[in-house]
């Protein structure tokens, strides 16, 4: 295996770095569309290698710079869709949005490839290292400026047995599963084959761990049934003058179909944005809705004007006539999408955010919340944006069940709406609650507890769906801890590595007196 090493550091400084670009490329081939576990964990474990022998501080930094880069361009490659819906006004600035968003997330890899060099005296320390500092990296990630949860090295189970282990894990102890399985492979290609055994071992048992998990509960015979829409307008089209009516008679034809069922919808959800007027103009919009609605209650997405001249994207809660029964405004919004960061300076160079149909843009609500909708229990909501974080739901009591309401136009047809529902299952399973998802153009979606999708409608296409509301499992080991125990567990192993090479404490290869 000293071969390896021996043509690694034969490679000059531009070869090097153009392996990590690749290796990290290889690393985003496990998430969706692609949903390739195995090879990103090859990915991930080339860069961890080009890292472990990187010449000097300087390199690794850049090593892991690269390797950044090459995974988050690939990985978030849909961010240049939502330039295109207005190409004329915003085409011009998909490349640079990809670029300096795929090389600004890389500066977490870089940051961590640093540290592991620069605090490990030996390859096999910094290979540990870098696994430490990495998830601690993507951890940091998640939270530091306003965060972005998205794509992590975890990320790569999705959708496949291995998710339902979040349940105790966490999304964040999927990250540390995942660079400690690339790190081992990566000692076993460096040093010895037979170190190749730990890995496979480790990814064994993970698998049989996970069907450890409880099973989710089929529902009852008198669940709620609720109804799904699925309009599929193409953001270009959705609010032209003369298109509006079209997609908004499209949901009220959708919500007034037969049942699917043995009984009528309890509960009729529609996705973001799909109220076509403004809140306090909304009175026989909403109207036409209650009718189409039969008995059922409704959740519709829409926007609403404070007198103040506050806009927000909201959701509301109806009741059978369409009146307004309760009101959630989203309190994460989208940088550069639904707001602009420093807002006076962009504007000065005449950019707006790329889902502003009013004004200066949304504000954020008051934060989470709950919604009771009596006999279907009590529902979280979430719009959009805001179902990629893990946090939010521990602000608020235990609900029955989770909602998001979604408009995932903006994304393509290729990865992003897929990366999107992948989110929302893992939410499902890392806390064991059943997840209920409307989207404008797909994917809609009916997860249960364990994050598995039960019934969907397909992406780009129109339809209704009508299911079963799925049970709740009891509160998961995650659900009631959160993302504090890897962080308290990654900080220790940073220590105890810290302390085995020496840089704090007794210098383990200095002997006694």
């Amino acid at each position: 295996m000293s071969s390896a090493r021996a043509w690694i550091a034969a490679r000059s400084m531009r070869q090097r770095l153009l392996l990590a670009a690749l290796a990290g490329g290889l690393g985003a081939l496990g998430l969706a569309p692609f949903n390739l576990p195995l090879l990103a964990l090859a990915g991930f474990a080339g860069l961890a290698i080009l890292v472990a022998g990187a010449d000097s501080n300087r390199l690794a930094a850049l090593t892991g710079l690269a390797g950044g880069t090459g995974y988050f361009a690939l990985a978030l490659h849909w961010i240049v869709e939502p330039f295109f819906v207005d190409p004329w006004r915003h085409g011009w600035m998909a490349p640079f949005a990809l670029v300096f968003l795929a090389g600004g997330l890389a500066l977490f890899w870089a940051a961590a490839a640093w540290a592991a060099r620069h605090f490990g005296p030996t390859p096999g320390l910094r290979l540990g290292l870098f696994t430490v500092t990495l998830a601690l990296a993507e951890l940091a990630r998640a939270y530091v400026l306003s965060g972005f949860p998205w794509a992590h090295p975890g990320h790569v189970w999705l959708g496949g047995p291995m998710m339902v282990l979040s349940a105790w894990l966490g999304p964040h102890g999927l990250t540390v599963l995942t660079l400690g399985l690339s790190s081992g492979l990566a000692a076993g290609l460096i040093w010895h084959r037979a170190m190749l055994l730990l890995p496979v071992a480790t990814l064994g048992a993970a698998f049989a761990l996970s069907s450890l998990v409880p099973s989710a509960p089929e529902p009852a015979g008198d669940a709620a049934i609720v109804r799904l829409v699925q309009p599929n307008a193409p953001q270009h089209l959705k609010w032209l003058p003369e298109m509006v009516p079209v997609f908004f008679e499209r949901s009220l034809r959708l919500t007034a179909e037969p049942p699917q069922q043995d009984r009528e919808p309890d509960l009729v959800i529609w996705p973001e944005t799909a109220l076509p007027a403004l809140l306090r103009h909304s009175e026989d919009w909403r109207a036409a809705i209650g009718e189409a609605a039969g008995e059922a209650r409704i959740i519709v997405g829409g926007q609403r004007l404070e007198t103040d001249g506050t806009a927000r994207n909201s959701l509301f809660l109806l009741e059978e006539d369409g009146a307004l029964a309760a009101i959630y405004d989203k309190h994460r919004l989208v940088p550069f999408g639904e707001y602009i960061p420093l807002s006076g300076m962009a504007r000065a160079a005449g950019l707006r955010g790329l889902a502003e149909v009013m004004g200066e843009g949304y504000s954020p609500g008051e934060g989470p919340v709950e919604l009771d909708l009596g006999a279907l229990g009590t529902v979280f909501p979430m719009i959009c944006y805001e179902t990629i974080f893990p946090q939010f739901i521990r602000r608020a009591e235990r609900p029955d069940w989770m909602v998001q309401i979604t408009n995932d136009a903006w994304f393509g047809e290729f990865s992003g709406p897929y990366q999107h529902l992948e989110l929302a299952q893992l939410r499902a399973a890392e806390q064991g609650l059943p997840l209920l998802r409307a989207a404008n153009t797909g994917v809609s979606a009916v997860i249960d507890a364990r994050g598995q999708v039960i019934a969907s409608l397909p992406l780009g296409q129109h339809g209704a769906l009508d299911a079963a509301l799925p049970p709740a499992l009891p509160a998961t080991l995650y659900a009631r801890s959160g993302d504090s125990p890897v962080g308290v567990l990654l900080i220790f192993l940073f220590g105890l590595l810290l302390w085995r090479s020496g840089q704090i404490g007794i210098d383990p290869g200095r002997q006694r007196p």
